[in-house]
């Protein structure tokens, strides 16, 4: 399979962890399904690389960059996107977290020397004008703040920046398994730390009701975070990371069946969705 495959596989992966996370996230705090993601990814991951590669692979520069990328993304951008979720729904969050290829684009004619065409442009017009849609109140709809919508956008701009950062040290080292184990383990620290901290460790206690939905959610969230390094290790952040970002196709289509009673999903929402895929549609075809 190419990258362009496991970029979507990916996408779906994530939709499914967002549903899981949105049923749970009723009983238990979204820190206790973050939490239990990281630990799962880790000890999955490490326990992968001790069997079957060399630790010796730690001693490269890309380890650095991985370790810099474990700072923005999962830790910032998953914690963002999961107070998003509770806050506006998946149906919302979702699409909004989708603008993620826009700042990914820039960082990486920034960072990463790529040159966009107008496909690009006309991809991040798509994109904004469904970030419209989707953040303008409409009535008789459940309450929420205008300024909830900061959360899932700046969990799309960190996840933009550890995107690129992921791929530098790709770049170096073309190994998904042990750019997901660090960038993981950071995360799980930053995250343990910033708790203890805190004194709000007792956040990542999960509810008995909540188990059901954030045990799957870590296993999904897990393998949705192995196959986006797999697409980015093969193919480029301009074509790669906007079908990573097809998220909100799936979170709609999955709100629709299975959150009927928990979200409401309607005309605008829907155009929204289909305006942001259209915009990563286009930018990805830039090349063509």
């Amino acid at each position: 399979m190419n990258a362009e495959v496991f970029a979507l596989l990916s996408a779906m992966v994530w939709a499914v962890d967002s549903i899981l996370v949105r049923f749970g996230a009723r009983h238990s705090n979204v820190a206790a399904a973050a939490f239990l993601s990281y630990v799962l990814t880790a000890v999955c991951f490490w326990t992968y690389l001790f069997v079957h590669s060399s630790l010796e692979l730690l001693a490269l520069p890309s380890t650095l960059y991985f370790i810099l990328s474990g700072c923005f993304q999962p830790l910032l951008a998953r914690m963002l996107y999961y107070v998003g979720i509770a806050r506006l729904g998946v149906s919302r969050a979702g699409p909004l977290i989708g603008t993620v290829p826009v700042f990914a684009v820039l960082l990486a004619v920034a960072f990463l020397g790529e040159r966009p065409n107008l496909w690009i442009y006309g991809g991040t017009l798509f994109t904004v004008a469904s970030v419209w849609l989707i953040s303008t109140r409409r009535p008789g709809e459940a309450e929420w703040r205008v300024f909830d919508v900061i959360f899932p956008l700046a969990a799309a701009f960190f996840a933009a920046v550890g995107q690129n950062l992921r791929k530098a040290g790709l770049l170096i080292l073309p190994n998904p398994v042990v750019a997901a184990a660090v960038g993981t383990s950071t995360s799980l620290v930053l995250f343990s730390v910033f708790l203890l901290s805190r004194g709000t460790l007792h956040l990542v206690k999960i509810h008995k009701r909540s188990l059901p939905y954030f045990g799957p959610a870590a296993f999904a969230s897990a393998t949705a975070q192995l196959l986006s390094f797999v697409a980015l290790a093969a193919g480029e952040v301009s074509t790669v990371v906007p079908l990573l970002n097809m998220i909100p196709l799936f979170t709609v289509l999955f709100s629709v069946l299975f959150l009927r009673e928990v979200e409401k999903v309607n005309l605008r929402v829907v155009l929204g969705t289909v305006l942001m895929v259209a915009g990563a549609v286009i930018i990805i075809k830039r090349q063509g």
